[in-house]
């Protein structure tokens, strides 16, 4: 079955939440697990878990991902912000787990200079808060990033930081379509969509890799620039979007969207359209 389903809030309740999926037809959804601009955590109360539990899976739900907001940066050199993202990596990993979450995604960061002493801070700060932790807890999934700036997020990032970690079974990758074809990957065609298989599986191991954030892209090939687009109205458009979603391998992932809407419901003609296109046959 495809898993396919939409960043959504849960600041209303993980009840309302789940209303949210089931009007927009998915079965999956991902959530911030505080506020994406700071620092703010809403307590959920034992009660609304119990009821949330219930409702996920009468209502199908899985996979569920927590994203950690943007502004941690697990590379950053400033002692400040080294502890806010160990405090919240490590918290955030124990609220997902809570509710029963099988990820929690995150942005690796990004250097102010010198990347492989962010890159060394940031197999640290994974090593610290997040496999310090006992079972049972979410999967970590790092992100892969479009290259913008001093970000840290390719392909050879991953691997390094993955190496680095003696590739453990709890650290895994998400990919996002629009980064990775801002990053340089042509995923207009089912002959490039398997291009990135390949090197996915020789750099990072394709059964590490759990998520798609599936994104249209605002901005053209190679760049590497994080701008999001609505599904099929961006440069990867229909025929992108097809490709991935007919692809042997990214079709078997988790889809998520993040595409930009006014108002949670406009997900639902996205996740239409999807589906819709994984009934289109593409060309080579």
């Amino acid at each position: 079955m495809l898993r396919l389903g939409a960043h959504l809030s849960i600041a209303k309740g993980l009840l309302k939440t789940v209303a949210m999926a089931v009007e927009i037809k998915a079965n999956t959804f991902q959530y911030f697990t505080r506020n994406p601009r700071g620092g703010a955590a809403r307590e959920i109360p034992s009660s609304e878990i119990a009821a949330w539990q219930a409702a996920r899976q009468e209502a199908d739900l899985y996979p569920i991902a927590g994203h950690l907001p943007y502004t941690v940066n697990l590379g950053s050199q400033s002692d400040r912000q080294q502890e806010f993202a160990r405090m919240v990596l490590h918290d955030d990993t124990l609220r997902v787990a809570a509710i029963g979450g099988e990820y929690l995604i995150t942005h690796p960061g990004h250097h102010e200079g010198d990347r492989k002493a962010a890159l060394a801070r940031i197999i640290k700060v994974i090593k610290d808060s997040f496999l310090s932790i006992p079972d049972p807890v979410p999967m970590l999934l790092l992100e892969t990033m479009a290259g913008q700036g001093k970000e840290i997020g390719s392909l050879e990032d991953l691997s390094y930081i993955l190496a680095s970690l003696d590739w453990p079974d709890r650290v895994g990758v998400c990919l996002d379509s629009a980064h990775l074809y801002a990053a340089g990957w042509d995923l207009r065609t089912p002959s490039g969509c398997r291009q990135l298989v390949r090197e996915l599986d020789a750099k990072i191991g394709l059964e590490r890799i759990r998520i798609m954030h599936l994104n249209d892209s605002l901005v053209s090939l190679g760049s590497r620039r994080d701008r999001h687009a609505g599904i099929g109205r961006g440069e990867l458009g229909e025929q992108g979007i097809a490709a991935i979603v007919n692809d042997p391998f990214f079709s078997k992932l988790t889809l998520l969207l993040e595409t930009p809407v006014s108002n949670y419901k406009e997900y639902a003609g996205e996740i239409a359209l999807v589906k819709e296109l994984r009934r289109t046959k593409t060309k080579s």
